[in-house]
């Protein structure tokens, strides 16, 4: 017991270091002090290579900024406010393509000009994201009413009107709902309801809707989940009903994790460490060289995903915070050190010696030999950072 105790405070250190050696390369190279947001393609070195603005990266980091701003003392900086208000009001202005209509750009120019439009529900998820824990920091009204109206919209988007997203119905595409559909809303949920009476009445029984049509996507008697499946929750042909995503079911793990927490339901709890924690990873481990493939066939056919045996860095991510989330609401100590197993190859194979620096993915014949993209993964280092050191922390 006195080793396990030594070791998680080891890797509570170590994951802290590098919570602020992110923080600190972003505060010192992101920031566009001219028009507001920030520069989320940078090199090594913190020198742009892009000034384009992805939406669901700056919703992301204004939400990082706050969130670390309202739950970890040590970021309680009023530069970082600065900057995450910053970039909330460059949300404001530019995101929504065509106000008063709600739907965002996916990606902006540097001024805040739209670029590119997707016909999907996830700029303006991580727009919601960022404007209600703004409005939670700020105590500004106009962030959460912002939210709280496009956290509607996107609701209408997904049960009543699909089509209000510009996305036809074609005779031949399958009725097919992803995943990440559902995880999203979830994950809004969490976001809007905490410490919020009203709210958490009002979008009760949608966290469970969300929970059941995630869990919808366990098929073929419990053996796999799936990626893709009908609307009803049955099993699609071809490659996109087998079609499967370790890293994707592990994520969909903790946010159902933080679900059944929130309702108390031990079942619940027992089910999902079993068939979104453990399922995906012995499915998803490379027996050979260690490490998460990012997609595969449920078939064992070989995924038609040209990437699908490369090693990304965020599925990485993922495993670690639903694993430590599980082993701190359960006990299982085989939790924990699946924790310690992913978290060992992380940081040994998907970072190199220069500070700051996590490698994105990693391809299958340069697994020991050398680096791929080398550039900083602005996806989910900052996230997977904070997210394990507040786990720790209650461990």
């Amino acid at each position: 017991m006195e080793k396990e105790r030594e070791t998680l405070q080891a890797w509570r250190e170590r994951i802290g270091q590098e919570l602020d050696r992110v923080m600190a390369f972003w505060m010192e190279h992101s920031h566009d002090q001219e028009h507001g947001g920030f520069f989320t393609c940078l090199g090594q070195d913190g020198q742009m290579y892009d000034d384009l603005k992805y939406v669901w990266l700056q919703g992301r980091q204004v939400w990082m900024y706050c969130r670390l701003y309202r739950k970890v003392e040590r970021f309680r900086r009023p530069e970082l406010l600065d900057a995450a208000r910053a970039g909330g009001e460059f949300l404001l202005r530019s995101a929504r393509v065509a106000p008063p209509e709600k739907k965002c750009a996916f990606v902006l120019t540097r001024a805040g000009q739209p670029g590119k439009v997707q016909r999907t529900i996830f700029s303006e998820c991580f727009y919601t994201l960022a404007m209600d824990e703004l409005a939670r920091v700020t105590g500004d009204a106009r962030y959460q009413s912002e939210a709280v109206e496009m956290m509607e919209q996107i609701v209408r988007w997904v049960r009543e009107d699909p089509l209000g997203l510009g996305r036809p119905r074609l005779p031949g595409a399958p009725e097919a709902e992803p995943m990440a559909v559902p995880m999203m809303l979830l994950a809004l949920v969490e976001q809007l309801t905490e410490a919020r009476e009203e709210l958490a009445r009002r979008y009760t029984e949608l966290g469970d809707w969300c929970a059941q049509r995630i869990l919808q996507h366990v098929q073929r008697g419990g053996q796999a989940v799936l990626e893709n499946v009908s609307e009803d929750g049955k099993e699609l042909s071809g490659c996109l009903g087998r079609h499967q995503n370790p890293g994707h079911a592990l994520e969909a793990g903790w946010f159902l994790l933080r679900h059944a927490i929130r309702k108390g339901d031990p079942d619940l709890r027992a089910y999902v460490i079993d068939k979104f924690l453990l399922l995906p990873f012995r499915a998803g481990w490379d027996p050979e060289h260690g490490g998460l493939f990012y997609f595969q066939d449920a078939n064992n056919l070989c995924p038609t995903q040209l990437e699908w045996a490369m090693k990304l860095w965020w599925p990485h991510c993922e495993a670690m915070i639903a694993f430590l989330l599980g082993y701190s609401e359960s006990g299982d100590p085989a939790l924990l050190h699946l924790f310690y197993q992913v978290a060992e190859y992380t940081f040994r194979q998907l970072f190199n010696r220069a500070p700051y620096i996590a490698v994105d993915c990693l391809s299958p014949l340069t697994l020991y030999k050398e680096m791929q993209r080398p550039f900083l993964s602005s996806r989910s280092r900052d996230a997977v950072a904070y997210l394990t050191a507040r786990t720790l922390d209650t461990l």
